[in-house]
C-alpha cells in the first residue's frame, strides 16, 4: 500500500489482537450481567411473541380454502393484533436495553482509553505522531458509538429472529428447516470471502487515516515554518498522496461489500426456491396442509431482512471490530510507572552527566553533556535552531528518556523518582500553551485543586496578571478557553506563568515561553517569568538574548554539546560564539 511506507516510520501505538479485545469485553460486561440477562429476555419473548404470526396466517389460509364462514376469521384477527402490538411493545424495550447495556460498556471503554492515552509517556505519544492517537480519540470512538446505537440492537434483534425462526420451521416440519439450510453454504463462504477481505481493508484504512490527519495537524499547525521555508507544495503533495491512500482504501471496501450482497441475494433465490419446492411436494403428499406450507413460506420470507441485516451488520461489525482493536490497544497498554517511594526533592539542583540523546539511531541530537545547576539558580540555554536546547529541557523534564548519562534532581536519579516523581519535581512550560474552556480560576486550580481564590489571586499578582483577569466580564469566574472568551498570547502565557506559581515545583524549565509575543509582550512576559522563577531553580531556553541577560548563568549549545558556560558578563567579552551572538543583537537594535 502507498500508505504503508510512511506508517511505518513510526512506531504507531499498538492494536490488540482478537483474543484480547474480547478479553476486554468480557472484563467490561462482568459488573453488567443482571442488564445483559433481562435484555436478553425481554428480546427473546418479544421475537418469539412475534413468530406466532406465520402460523397464525396459515391458520386464516386453512380457513379460507375449508371455506369456513367469516365468524371462524375473528379470533385470528384478534390473534393477530394481540401479536403485532406485544411483540412491538416487548422488541422496543428489549431494543432499548440493549442500547443501554451497549452504552454502559462503552462508556467505560471510553473512560478507560482517555485514563490510559492521558497516563501514557509523552515520548511515546509522540513517537506515535499526534495523529494516530487523535484518530482513534475521533473517528475510532465515533466509529463504535454508532455501532453500539444503531447495529448492536438490530444485531441482536435479527440473530434472535433467525434463530426463533429456524426453530419454527422445525416444528412446522423438519423438511421445511432442511430446505432453508440449502442456503446456509453459499452465505457461510460469502460471509468467509468477506472476512478474509474486509477486515485488513478497515484495519489499513484506520492506520491510513490516522497518518492523513497526522498531516494535516503537522502541515496546519506548522503552517508558519512551512511557508517560510516554501514547503507548501511538498506538504501538499503528501497531503495528496495519503488522502489518496485513504480514498482508495475506502473505495476496497465498498467493492467488497458490493460483492457480499451480490452473493447474499443468490442465497435467498437458492432457499427460498428450495421452501416452495418442498411444500408444494409435501402438499401434494398430504403430509402438511396449504396453511402450514404457507406459514413455511412466510417464515423464510420473514427471514430476508433478519439475515440480510445481522450479515450487512457484519460491515458494521468489522469496522467497529477494527476501531475497537485500536482503543483496547491503547487501554492495554501500561501506564508510566508510579515514583519509587522517594518524595519529591526540596533541593532543587540539577546534575546532567555524560547525557546523549537521540531521536534516531546513530543520529545523536545531544553528545556527552554534563551541566550543574545549583537550587534557586537560574540558567539560561542558548544556540542555534537545532543546537538541542529544547531535547536537554525535556530530557529534564522527564519528557524524554536518555540515550545515555544519568540525570539527577535535588540528588536523586530520575530513574527513582520515577516520571510522576519527575513531573512533581519540575514543570516545563513551552511556548504552546493550551487554554482549558472553562471558567478561569478553573483553569488555574489544575495545577492546584485546593487552592482558595485568594491564592489564586496572588498567583496571577505575581505574574502581574491581576489586573486585566479582574477586569474580565465575570472575573475570575470568565468562561475562557473553547467557546468562551478568546486571551492574547501574553495573557495565554502569563496563565501558564500562573499555574506554575500555584503548582510551586522545585525546578522550573521555561521553553521559549516568550517567543510569539512580540517585543512589547515579550517584555511583560519576561518580567512575569522572572516573578515567577523566585525561589526554584530556573531553566530558560532563551529566544532573546536579553532574557539570556537577566539570568545567573549562561550555557551555549552548539550541535548537541556544551561550548559555552559563564555569566553574561563574562560570555559577552569572552570574543566566543555567545559574544558572536550578542553583539549581532545589538547591531539589530542600533539599525532598528
Amino acid at each position: 500500500m502507498s500508505e504503508a511506507s510512511p506508517a511505518a516510520n513510526r512506531a504507531l501505538l499498538p492494536t490488540a489482537s482478537g483474543a484480547e479485545t474480547l478479553a476486554a469485553l468480557r472484563a467490561l460486561l462482568h459488573g453488567h450481567r443482571l442488564l445483559a440477562v433481562t435484555a436478553l429476555g425481554v428480546l427473546v419473548a418479544g421475537t418469539g411473541t412475534g413468530l406466532l404470526t406465520a402460523p397464525l396466517l396459515g391458520h386464516v389460509v386453512d380457513l379460507v380454502v375449508g371455506q369456513a364462514g367469516t365468524d371462524a376469521l375473528v379470533l385470528p384477527t384478534v390473534l393477530l393484533i394481540s401479536v403485532a402490538l406485544a411483540s412491538g411493545a416487548a422488541t422496543a424495550v428489549g431494543s432499548a436495553l440493549v442500547a443501554r447495556l451497549g452504552e454502559t460498556v462503552l462508556a467505560a471503554l471510553r473512560e478507560r482509553f482517555v485514563e490510559r492515552a492521558l497516563a501514557l509517556p509523552l515520548e511515546r505519544v509522540e513517537a506515535a505522531g499526534s495523529g494516530d492517537l487523535v484518530s482513534r480519540v475521533t473517528g475510532d470512538v465515533s466509529v463504535i458509538t454508532n455501532s453500539v446505537r444503531q447495529a448492536l440492537p438490530e444485531f441482536a434483534r435479527s440473530a434472535l429472529v433467525i434463530v426463533l425462526t429456524l426453530v419454527g420451521l422445525a416444528v412446522l416440519d423438519w423438511r421445511f428447516l432442511i430446505a432453508v439450510l440449502l442456503a446456509v453454504p453459499v452465505q457461510v463462504l460469502s460471509v468467509r470471502w468477506y472476512v478474509r477481505r474486509a477486515a485488513p481493508v478497515y484495519a489499513e484504512h484506520r492506520v491510513a487515516t490516522g497518518a492523513l490527519q497526522h498531516q494535516l495537524l503537522d502541515s496546519v499547525g506548522g503552517v508558519r515554518t512551512v511557508r517560510a521555508f516554501r514547503l507548501n507544495r511538498v506538504h501538499a503533495d503528501v497531503l495528496e498522496q495519503r488522502s489518496r491512500s485513504a480514498v482508495d482504501l475506502a473505495l476496497r471496501g465498498i467493492h467488497t461489500v458490493t460483492g457480499f450482497f451480490s452473493r447474499l441475494n443468490l442465497a435467498e433465490f437458492i432457499g427460498l426456491s428450495g421452501v416452495l419446492v418442498t411444500g408444494f411436494l409435501l402438499v401434494e403428499g398430504g403430509s402438511v396442509s396449504i396453511g402450514t406450507a404457507t406459514a413455511a413460506a412466510l417464515y423464510f420470507h420473514s427471514l430476508f431482512n433478519p439475515v440480510n441485516a445481522a450479515l450487512f451488520l457484519l460491515d458494521d461489525a468489522q469496522s467497529a471490530g477494527a476501531s475497537l482493536a485500536r482503543l483496547v490497544g491503547v487501554s492495554n497498554l501500561a501506564g508510566e510507572p508510579e515514583p519509587g517511594g522517594r518524595a519529591v526533592p526540596v533541593d532543587g539542583s540539577v546534575k546532567v552527566s555524560s547525557l546523549t540523546y537521540h531521536y534516531v539511531s546513530g543520529h545523536p541530537v545531544l553528545r556527552d553533556v554534563d551541566l550543574e545547576v545549583g537550587s534557586g539558580e537560574r540558567v539560561a540555554l542558548v544556540g542555534a535552531s537545532g543546537a538541542g536546547k529544547t531535547t536537554l529541557a525535556k530530557l529534564i523534564a522527564g519528557i524524554h528518556q536518555p540515550s545515555g548519562g544519568t540525570i539527577t534532581l535535588g540528588g536523586v536519579d530520575a530513574g527513582e523518582l520515577g516520571p510522576a516523581g519527575v513531573r512533581r519535581a519540575v514543570t516545563l512550560i513551552s511556548q504552546e500553551v493550551h487554554v482549558f474552556a472553562g471558567p478561569l480560576a478553573e483553569d488555574l486550580r489544575l495545577a492546584r485543586p485546593e487552592a482558595t481564590n485568594e491564592e489564586l489571586r496572588a498567583a496571577l499578582a505575581t505574574v502581574g496578571a491581576l489586573e486585566w483577569a479582574q477586569a474580565l466580564p465575570d472575573g475570575l469566574a470568565t468562561v475562557v478557553g473553547e467557546g468562551g472568551h478568546r486571551l492574547t498570547v501574553s495573557q495565554a502565557q502569563q496563565l501558564a506563568l500562573a499555574r506554575l506559581v500555584l503548582a510551586d515545583p522545585p525546578i522550573a524549565i521555561l521553553d521559549e515561553a516568550t517567543a510569539d509575543a512580540g517585543s512589547a509582550g515579550a517584555r511583560v512576559l519576561e518580567a512575569a517569568a522572572l516573578k515567577a522563577l523566585e525561589g526554584r531553580t530556573g531553566l530558560m531556553v532563551a529566544h532573546r538574548l536579553p532574557q539570556a541577560a537577566t539570568a545567573d548563568r549562561v550555557v551555549v549549545l552548539d550541535e548537541g554539546r556544551v561550548v559555552e558556560n559563564g555569566t553574561h558578563e563574562e560570555l559577552a567579552v569572552a570574543g566566543g560564539r555567545y559574544a558572536t551572538l550578542w553583539a549581532a543583537w545589538a547591531d539589530s537594535r542600533q539599525g532598528a
